[in-house]
């Protein structure tokens, strides 16, 4: 199934998708083993510097293999992407989805910039992601007054065609230094509004009930990136101060056993049974 037909038949049954980063071969299996052992479907998610970290091709050819192997449901994602030659360069490798983020750039040119991704995206059967509103990145700090407004995502959608939708509704990127108080009503006014995929970014470190209650709001897509390679490199860390084992073989399956553990218990939050 195509992930905008998905995202659409999730919206309309309150249900999410858990959609993750991945940064190298054992945080992807990692992933992969708890979709696979909790049987739920996953987006698999790279950012433009986890890219240019793998190499596009070789990042490409891996999650498809994965995906493969392990027998999970899942789509590959562009997290991010700054421009529409990096959305160009994805749809060519076989994304199954782009997010164009030009959400920084004045309104207009946001919706031009995106509406052109659009355009090539169309030719792909791909889904288009966009992002409207301040959603704080690492460093930055929350502002209430950029809160996505419901008429504002509603022309935002008809004026570009985009198929999912980030809003800015109280999270942030990376680790929060209180706890996030998502905007519930405002995400239902939203969903209301518009019939795109609402995504929430930011996932990391956002409680449970939250998130469940977000999801009954109308999101139908939940980011998480921070708190997957956090807890690799916690894990990675740990052993490496308590051995003077140098085979990785036998290092990095206690971490990739870390992932696992915690993508299962998101997978629990944002996709029960």
């Amino acid at each position: 199934m195509l992930l905008q037909n998905k995202l659409q038949q999730l919206s309309a049954t309150g249900k999410a998708l858990l959609a993750t980063n991945f940064y190298n071969f054992e945080t992807l299996s990692g992933i992969l083993q708890a979709a696979k052992a909790t049987n739920h479907p996953v987006i698999l998610q790279l950012s433009e510097s986890s890219i240019q970290y793998l190499g596009l091709g070789v990042a490409t050819a891996m999650a498809r293999a994965a995906l493969s192997g392990y027998g999970v449901e899942g789509w590959l994602h562009l997290d991010h992407g700054s421009s529409v030659e990096i959305a160009q360069r994805c749809l060519d490798a076989g994304f199954d989805s782009v997010m164009i983020d030009a959400s920084e750039k004045p309104l207009d040119e946001n919706i031009r910039i995106t509406s052109q991704v659009v355009k090539i995206a169309a030719s792909y059967n791909a889904n288009v992601e966009a992002e409207l509103g301040y959603i704080a990145k690492l460093g930055q700090a929350q502002l209430v007054s950029q809160y996505t407004q419901p008429g504002e995502a509603k022309a935002f959608v008809e004026a570009t065609g985009i198929n999912a939708l980030a809003i800015a509704v109280g999270t942030a990127h990376g680790f929060y230094k209180e706890t996030p108080q998502l905007q519930l009503e405002l995400i239902a006014q939203i969903h209301d509004a518009t019939p795109a995929a609402l995504v929430l970014h930011g996932g990391s470190g956002i409680p449970s009930n939250q998130l469940r209650s977000a999801i009954a709001c109308g999101i139908s897509k939940i980011n998480l990136a921070t708190e997957t390679k956090n807890i690799f490199m916690k894990t990675l860390q740990q052993i490496l101060s308590q051995t003077d084992e140098i085979d990785l073989r036998k290092v990095f399956p206690v971490a990739t056993d870390s992932v696992i553990q915690l993508i299962s218990e998101k997978l629990g939050v944002v996709s029960p049974d």
